[in-house]
């Protein structure tokens, strides 16, 4: 499969002001890529670029929390566009055994696991890619399409900003049941934050060994 192939430079999070419906629309457009074939018969991508939301300079604590982590979503999902099924399989960045679907996988394991599990008290739901509470299995992408991956990611996204918009402040306390400890809202968003921005660091190399896109 022939894919074009570009280097992009990332755009500042302050470069446009944006509402929180678009970020929404970010999420949403990330496994938007079509194919088409061209006269040769030659099936290529067409070219998508997800649009990161913008993190506001002054905001209220939770207004911060939440455009913190839509920006870093969005990042996840942009350093997935313009590649193939096999491109995002992709261990490229020896030795590790990561690859780019494989995060966004993980990344729908973790949304599950504190926003629906956790925070929702949703403690029977299976894990998403295993039923045998085994988080090393959404690492492992083999089989897996970009439209599986995403539509799963994307489906536990839409869960977690439902269940933290219903929540009556960053004060509520809920039961963490793998840690088996009381964590408030307000960690949990951090702790979200932070799971997300540690795996775009992995996602920056891996996308980088893939194509020599680079960003951040």
């Amino acid at each position: 499969m022939e894919i074009s192939r570009s280097s992009r430079s990332a755009p500042s999070p302050r470069a446009a002001r944006r509402s929180e419906p678009e970020h929404d629309d970010a999420i949403a457009n990330a496994d938007a890529a079509l194919s088409i074939i061209d006269a040769a018969g030659v099936i290529k991508l067409t070219p998508v670029t997800t649009e990161r939301p913008d993190v506001p300079l002054i905001a209220d604590e939770r207004a911060l929390l939440r455009a913190n982590l839509d920006y870093h979503r969005a990042t996840l999902a942009w350093k997935c566009d313009d590649l193939s099924d096999d491109d995002l399989r992709m261990q490229a960045s020896k030795p590790s055994a990561l690859s780019l679907l494989g995060l966004v996988r993980h990344m729908a394991e973790v949304e599950r696991t504190w926003f629906r599990k956790t925070v929702n008290g949703e403690r029977h739901l299976p894990n998403v890619w295993s039923h045998a509470d085994d988080y090393q299995t959404a690492y492992d992408p083999t089989g897996c399409t970009r439209d599986e991956a995403f539509t799963a990611w994307r489906t536990e996204v839409e869960h977690s900003r439902r269940i933290e918009h219903a929540a009556p402040s960053l004060d509520l306390v809920v039961h963490q049941p793998r840690w088996n400890e009381n964590v408030s809202l307000r960690f949990v968003m951090l702790h979200m934050i932070h799971e997300y921005a540690r795996h775009n660091g992995h996602a920056d190399l891996i996308r980088e060994a893939i194509d020599g896109t680079v960003g951040a």
